[in-house]
Parts: structure tokens; C-alpha cells; sequence
């Protein structure tokens, strides 16, 4: 089954699907509020994020654990995860709405 990368108006969804319809389908099951501004069959069955590129470097401390600790006790509301996550490393805002982003396309 392929691979869909599909980017609404506030996130980005990886999913296996039959075809365009069925990964439109469920972007539109998971956020129908949101337009779809982009759908792409990825070339591969595998999805990659590379933490350097996202600005997430291993320095010995859990980052990714650090986000999805700030992600609970935010509820999952992203802003307030970030001045949580920028508060627990010290990191600046775009470091840290980095961090918390990709682990909520992680699927926290």
C-alpha cells in the first residue's frame, strides 16, 4: 500500500492508502475543518525525520520524552507545549516549537 504525505492548513498527515481519495479521506476524517493544501505519494514505503534537520540533537538528554512530557500536561495544546518545552531546556522558540511539533506528528 503507498505511502501519502497530506499537509492541511495546520498539520501534516502520513498515511498508507489505496489511492489520493482514500488518503484525502482521512485527512478529512481527522481534521474536517481544515483544507487539504497539499497531498504527495511518497517514492518509498518508509517515512524519515531526521532530528538534526528539525533542530532536535542528542546532547544525553531525552528531548523527545521532554516534548511529550510538555504535550501532556499542555493537554496537547501546542502553544502552550512550546512556552512549556522553552521553559524545561532553555531553548528558543523555534528549537522548541520544532521539538514539540514533530513529536506531535509522531502521534502523541
Amino acid at each position: 500500500m503507498p505511502l501519502f504525505e497530506v499537509e492541511t492548513e495546520s498539520h501534516i498527515i502520513i498515511t498508507w492508502a489505496q489511492d489520493e481519495g482514500n488518503a484525502t479521506a482521512v485527512a478529512e476524517d481527522s481534521f474536517p475543518e481544515e483544507n487539504i493544501v497539499r497531498l504527495t505519494k511518497r517514492p518509498r514505503d518508509s517515512w524519515v525525520i531526521s532530528k538534526g534537520i528539525l533542530g532536535v540533537n542528542a546532547s544525553g538528554n531525552d528531548l523527545c520524552g521532554q516534548a511529550r512530557d510538555c504535550l501532556s500536561r499542555a493537554s496537547g495544546d501546542k502553544v502552550h507545549a512550546i512556552r512549556l518545552y522553552m521553559m524545561a531546556t532553555g531553548n528558543d522558540l523555534e528549537q522548541s516549537r520544532k521539538a514539540i511539533e514533530s513529536n506531535m506528528l509522531l502521534g502523541w
